[in-house]
């Protein structure tokens, strides 16, 4: 764990007071990635935890910005829960605003932001955007953010917070076992750096000493945990002797045994695992049918796997089947038409329309969402430039009409003429040419019914 005299140089070359100030988030990113490999990044995670728990380490508040913003940039490619410094982050936003008063200050407390360094590292974790990395720390310290709207983190770092109780108990308590000067309090550390009474020198000489010392591999890293107790479990009570019980025949006992044990047991986090891998590629058919079977086994589950209506897409066109048992759960979810939206504007495709119809033959959708979904689809073969694809998604458009019509899901007398102009347009298919006689049969269907007691005859169609 411990890092190397190199490697402390190379770190505080992007820690430098004058990089924390000057340089962008974006630059300092750029030169941590070229210092070290994707190897070193939890080690250079824990030395920087370390000197943030160290205020008099890190003085500057340009210096503790860009700790903080390294910490997350480490691991930007992976989700946040993945991330494994993300309770510290959890810590540092549900810290109090309001300084404790001297004497009730713990030395392992994460360092206390401002208004402005909070809207930061929040909009790291919900929208960390290009426009923010070009920001330098000293302009986020000056920011005013007063006038702004504030983020909602609950979600996210709720979910964080229900990841942690996975952790044995005894593993997530415990304290640093490195303590700070006593003659650099915190409550008064402002002024301490202003009358510049830290020895640049002595701090630098502290700072290798710890990252780089040999007590670095095996204390300076861990944290002081309470000793787990086993107890030594008594003796049998007997009044003159020990009893050992001998089994004479086979069958007089019969053990107990628990077929329960060392079998998996796949929670929450497991789902989610396999939800953020289902967004990006296709599930094995094992994994497949695990999270079906967890969906199936706790319904609820569903509100609390990392699904959005912008993630949706994703799933449909990775995993189908599985975006078809997210959104039937999801029927009752008061954002279901926002999920509908999602569906209904997103690209063209064989796993859309397959999910749009098992929809359609499983619960009954509301009319504007199918309407709407069958007009972007004669829409974008309309404009699709390559023939050879416009042929292939005109065929898979008529068999996806046919389908919903054979099926009573849609009434023909709705999209008579968009889908009669449609197939007109693309005679020259074969499916669309199909199409076309089943919409001029239902019609003729229609115009042979008698007419009811309360409506006129419809008039039949002398179109060709």
């Amino acid at each position: 764990m411990a890092l190397s005299l190199t490697e402390i140089n190379s770190l505080f070359s992007v820690l430098s007071e004058e990089n924390a100030a000057e340089q962008s988030f974006e630059t300092l990113s750029s030169s941590l990635h070229m210092c070290f490999s994707k190897n070193d990044h939890f080690r250079i995670g824990n030395s920087l935890i370390l000197l943030l728990q160290n205020p008099d380490l890190l003085p500057q508040g340009t210096q503790k910005l860009v700790a903080i913003f390294l910490l997350f940039d480490m691991y930007k490619s992976e989700p946040f829960i993945s991330n494994p410094f993300a309770t510290f982050f959890v810590r540092i936003l549900t810290q109090k605003a309001e300084k404790d008063p001297p004497g009730k200050e713990f030395h392992f407390d994460p360092p206390r932001v401002s208004n402005a360094e909070r809207y930061f590292i929040s909009q790291l974790l919900t929208n960390p955007s290009k426009e923010l990395f070009r920001k330098t720390p000293t302009q986020i310290l000056q920011w005013d953010v007063s006038s702004l709207p504030p983020l909602d983190l609950t979600p996210l770092l709720n979910t964080i917070k229900e990841c942690q109780q996975d952790i044995v108990l005894v593993d997530r308590v415990g304290v640093p076992t490195i303590l700070p000067d006593s003659g650099f309090p915190r409550s008064n550390l402002e002024a301490i750096v202003a009358s510049r009474r830290i020895n640049p020198d002595n701090q630098r000489a502290v700072i290798d000493q710890i990252l780089a010392g040999s007590q670095m591999t095996t204390q300076s890293h861990l944290s002081m945990r309470p000793e787990f107790l086993r107890l030594v479990p008594p003796l049998h009570s007997a009044e003159d002797e020990l009893v050992w019980l001998n089994p004479i025949e086979a069958d007089q006992y019969a053990a107990v045994w628990d077929s329960s044990l060392c079998q998996a047991k796949h929670s929450a986090s497991e789902v989610r695992r396999l939800m953020a891998k289902a967004f990006k590629t296709a599930l094995t058919p094992q994994e497949s049918s695990q999270l079906q079977d967890e969906l199936e086994q706790d319904p609820n589950v569903v509100f609390h796997i990392g699904l959005t209506p912008s993630r949706l897409p994703g799933l449909v066109e990775n995993n189908p089947m599985i975006a078809i048992d997210v959104l039937l759960k999801l029927m009752s979810s008061n954002q279901i038409t926002e999920y509908f939206s999602a569906l209904v504007n997103m690209e063209m495709s064989l796993h859309s329309m397959e999910v749009v119809n098992r929809l359609t033959t499983s619960v009954d959708l509301p009319k504007e969402f199918i309407h709407l979904y069958i007009s972007n689809c004669i829409s974008t073969c309309e404009t699709m430039q390559d023939r050879y694809m416009q042929s292939r998604l005109v065929r898979l458009v008529c068999v996806f009409l046919q389908s919903l019509i054979r099926n009573h899901v849609i009434d023909v007398k709705d999209l008579y003429i968009e889908v009669q102009a449609f197939c007109i347009e693309f005679s020259h298919i074969r499916e669309a040419a199909g199409l076309f006689r089943l919409l001029k049969q239902m019609d003729s269907d229609n115009a042979d019914m008698p007419p009811s007691s309360s409506s006129p005859a419809p008039m039949a169609n002398s179109s060709s």
